[in-house]
């Protein structure tokens, strides 16, 4: 079957090879390598991180771009925050503290595990409105895998298992992007929203509260499916009950809080307090400067330089015992580097849709359908942008989008937000595959999700999206 899957695939790239996208030169073969890309991943006929380096061959063959370009795409600076999240959940596994951390929220809401994912899911929606998603995700991951791992000790079978390991982890990466979805600085494409937006309708009042209003309900709908699909379909219809006393008994074997815990919990909690202060914040007549523009140069600084910062340190900071550092090189020796590659093939085909202008063509050939009903172009607006965020960067869709969308709106003397604010959302409505967003990566990289969970759960959340985010903004802005 393998096999088979493998020759579907090269046929596929040799079609869409030969079909020519006007205009726009080595388009056709950026969107062969696509094609073949998908095809791979969805029926893992080849292992996902060797299917991820097929842009460091087939783009300077193709002409599509230099191996030297394609290249540093696989060594993004989200590539070093994936590696620094890795060294603090290194230092958590190490020391125990993940344990520790896992045991303490279980005694606050173990009662079952509806109740468990429920208080996962929420703070993960909730930081992530204020830091970004991978950051999130990054912060919560070895907790989660703790509880799991505690789980495994309760009576059921491989299949309720694998289903709450499943429920879990993909309720962690989409909670995290919705989350992302409902602030100004939850996630840069509401960032690129901003600028765009002030910059082409500076007399219209755009701030931090004015995107919450809007934004944040979706936000909270698409939340609140999510936890009910999850608790529906894949927690066991049994109703398992908790024992409280036993997350109490094993967080009092664990004894008090050793040094190596408390100076990592410290570093956490510093690498936190700095995300969420490091960018500047419009609160309408308030105006928070974040001390990465007071210091430093625009982009100097980001969520990278705070976690490689204070994750090195713990390279430094001596051991109780005065014979090694509380983190060593040798703790780090399964840093996952299958991810780490996975992310550069994402990072790669989003440079290719650049390069060749096949997001661009994409945009325009949304220009012939502006004649339709507003309702129907404003859904399949916001069907394309989920299309294409699957696949290309959620910041470069949203960056070629909008003044093609704004350019629309004038000429068509439509409000400014009619479809500059469904776009945007729509841009982070990429559930499906494993290089759609950073948290989709990290998740799938635990190797705990089948690829058919991901895409099935992730077209459902998808179609979900692309159907409150259409209602949503027909109902606000266009009645």
């Amino acid at each position: 079957m393998k096999t088979f899957h493998f020759w579907i695939g090269i046929a596929l790239f040799v079609l869409f090879c030969w079909i020519e996208i006007p205009t726009q030169p080595q388009a056709n073969e950026m969107a062969a390598i696509t094609i073949l890309m998908a095809y791979w991943w969805f029926t893992e006929c080849i292992h996902f991180t060797v299917t991820s380096l097929l842009p460091l061959v087939l783009f300077p063959i193709l002409r599509i771009e230099s191996t030297k370009n394609t290249a540093t795409e696989y060594m993004d600076s989200i590539i070093f925050l994936f590696i620094g999240g890795f060294f603090f959940a290194f230092a958590l596994q190490k020391w125990n503290l993940h344990q520790r951390l896992a045991l303490i929220l279980l005694t606050k809401i173990g009662k079952s595990l509806s109740s468990i994912l429920y208080g996962i899911l929420f703070a993960c929606f909730f930081l992530s409105m204020w830091i970004s998603n991978t950051a999130t995700v990054l912060l919560l991951l070895p907790m989660v895998l703790a509880i799991l791992k505690w789980l495994e000790t309760l009576p059921m079978n491989n299949n309720e298992l694998r289903n709450i390991e499943i429920a879990f982890l993909i309720g962690l990466s989409y909670a995290s992007t919705m989350g992302g979805m409902a602030t100004l600085v939850g996630t840069p494409t509401n960032m690129i929203f901003f600028r765009e937006f002030t910059k082409h309708f500076p007399h219209i009042p755009m701030s931090f509260l004015t995107w919450f209003f809007l934004c944040f309900p979706v936000a909270m709908v698409l939340f609140f499916c999510l936890c009910f699909y999850l608790r529906k379909f894949l927690l066991p219809n049994r109703k398992i009950i908790l024992d409280k006393n036993l997350f109490i008994k094993e967080l009092n074997e664990l004894g008090a809080w050793k040094k190596e815990e408390k100076i990592i919990a410290m570093l956490f909690l510093v690498t936190v307090i700095l995300w969420f202060t490091r960018s500047d914040i419009d609160f309408g007549n308030f105006h928070w400067y974040g001390w990465g523009s007071l210091l430093f140069k625009n982009d100097w600084v980001n969520d990278t330089t705070v976690v490689m910062g204070t994750s090195l340190l713990l390279f430094f900071i001596p051991d109780s015992q005065k014979k090694s550092s509380i983190l060593t090189w040798e703790d780090t020796k399964q840093l996952p580097f299958d991810i780490i590659l996975l992310f550069g093939g994402g990072f790669a085909l989003a440079k290719g849709f650049e390069t060749t202008g096949l997001s661009e063509w994409l945009a325009y050939q949304i220009n012939g359908f502006i004649h339709l009903p507003s309702w129907i172009f404003l859904l399949l607006l916001v069907m394309i942008i989920t299309i294409i965020s699957e696949f290309a960067s959620n910041v470069a869709c949203i960056q070629l989008m909008l003044p093609i969308i704004i350019t629309l709106q004038a000429q068509n003397q439509l409000d400014p937000l009619t479809f500059t604010l469904p776009a945007t959302l729509a841009a982070s409505l990429g559930f499906m595959m494993p290089v759609a967003t950073a948290p989709n990566t990290i998740v799938y990289g635990t190797q705990k999700i089948p690829i058919q969970f991901l895409l099935l759960i992730g077209l459902i959340m998808d179609l979900i999206g692309i159907l409150f985010v259409s209602l949503w903004t027909y109902y606000w802005i266009l009645l």
